[in-house]
């Protein structure tokens, strides 16, 4: 018997089909993206030189978390259950009370009467020993306190039981009633080593 050779295969499109296989999974593959905090600064002050910008203690809520996680909110030390609460009382403020920031009377479109606005700002603080978790645990707390006075807003002046029912425009009035005033500091190494 004869032997019969054995043909060669055509290789030449196989590069062609890795490609193809290559660009598919690539097209087809979720990728993790990962979200950020929204944050709106502060407009910068308009002819003043910044450093003659007068604070009122009374108008900052600072919060502080130092390198063990601890939470101090005005130089005592917090619960970050009760952090909620005490941001809530903050940004709504008394006029009775001089501990809490100072109101402002404005009008503003789509409500038929003047609203006390507080002109607190909170100032997150932490360490550079800060653990992430913690972190976020504090902002949701924060974000929170603004969520739940947006919802009683809605309520008192829309008669809507929930900020996310209102229309654009009623929910820009109450975001005017309570901006979201977090301001972010430059984490230092202040709270020791953990």
């Amino acid at each position: 018997m004869a032997k019969r050779e054995v043909g060669e295969i055509n290789a030449g499109s196989m590069a062609d089909i890795a490609f193809l296989l290559l660009i598919f999974f690539l097209v087809t593959t979720t990728m993790d993206v990962d979200t950020g905090i929204a944050r709106q600064l502060p407009p910068i002050p308009e002819k003043k030189d910044i450093t003659d910008i007068e604070i009122n203690k009374r108008n900052v809520f600072i919060v502080l978390i130092n390198a063990q996680d601890r939470l101090l909110v005005n130089g005592k030390l917090m619960n970050v259950e009760d952090l909620r609460e005490k941001a809530i009382e903050f940004i709504k403020s008394d006029p009775n009370n001089p501990n809490l920031p100072e109101l402002e009377e404005v009008k503003i479109d789509g409500i038929n009467k003047p609203v006390y606005v507080g002109k607190g700002v909170i100032s997150l603080q932490n360490d550079r020993g800060t653990t992430y978790g913690r972190y976020i645990e504090v902002q949701n707390e924060l974000v929170a306190a603004y969520n739940i006075l947006r919802d009683e807003a809605a309520m008192e002046y829309f008669g809507k039981e929930k900020y996310d029912k209102l229309d654009e425009k009623q929910q820009e009035a109450v975001r005017k009633i309570y901006p979201q005033r977090i301001s972010e500091a430059e984490p230092k190494n202040v709270g020791g080593k953990k």
